[in-house]
C-alpha cells in the first residue's frame, strides 16, 4: 500500500463532499442506526462538521484517494462537563482501507491537535460498535455514560501532550 498522508481538509467542494459521503455511508453498513437517515442526512451532517471544526477536519489520503477522515473540534461545549472540551464528532475509514493502520495515524493526528487546546476529549460511539469501542479504549478513552444507543467516552490529556496514550 502507498504511503498514507494526513492533511487538513483544504476545502469542502462538491467532489470532496461526495467522496466523504461515500466513505461515511460505507462505514455505517450493517450499523445504520448510527449512520443517520441516508445520504441527505450525511451531506447535512458533514457540512455541519466542516462549519463547526474546519481546523480539525483531517483526511487520510493514499495517493490521490481519500481513505478516511476524522473531525476534531477543539471548541466543543459539553453539556455533560459543563465546559468546553475537545470532541471527536466523526471518524470513518473506508472499509477497503481498514486493517492497515490508517485509523491509528488519523487518531494520533486528532489527539495531537486536540491535546494542544484541551485537557479532556469526549466522543460518542454506538453501543454495538465493539470494534470502535476497543480501538478508543486502546487510546485511553473510558466509558463514562450512555444515552440511548450511544456510549459516551472521555480521555483526559495534558495540554501540549502529544503522546497518544495508546497501549
Amino acid at each position: 500500500m502507498a504511503e498514507v498522508k494526513i492533511e487538513r481538509l483544504p476545502k469542502l467542494d462538491q467532489e470532496t463532499l461526495e467522496r466523504l459521503i461515500e466513505i461515511y455511508m460505507r462505514g455505517y453498513e450493517g450499523m445504520r442506526e448510527y449512520g443517520g437517515e441516508g445520504e441527505s442526512y450525511a451531506k447535512r451532517y458533514l457540512r455541519w462538521c466542516w462549519n463547526k471544526a474546519k481546523d480539525g477536519f483531517f483526511i487520510a489520503k493514499i495517493g490521490d484517494e481519500i481513505a478516511g477522515f476524522i473531525v476534531c473540534d477543539a471548541d466543543w461545549y459539553s453539556k455533560y462537563e459543563g465546559r468546553t472540551v475537545g470532541a471527536v464528532h466523526e471518524f470513518v475509514l473506508d472499509k477497503k482501507f481498514q486493517g492497515h493502520g490508517i485509523g491509528h495515524v488519523l487518531m494520533e493526528k486528532c489527539l495531537e491537535y486536540l491535546g494542544k487546546h484541551n485537557d479532556r476529549i469526549e466522543l460518542w460511539v454506538g453501543e454495538r460498535n465493539e470494534k470502535a469501542i476497543k480501538f478508543y479504549e486502546g487510546y485511553g478513552f473510558r466509558r463514562v455514560g450512555q444515552s440511548g444507543i450511544w456510549v459516551r467516552m472521555v480521555k483526559d490529556v495534558r495540554k501540549g501532550d502529544n503522546s497518544s496514550g495508546k497501549n
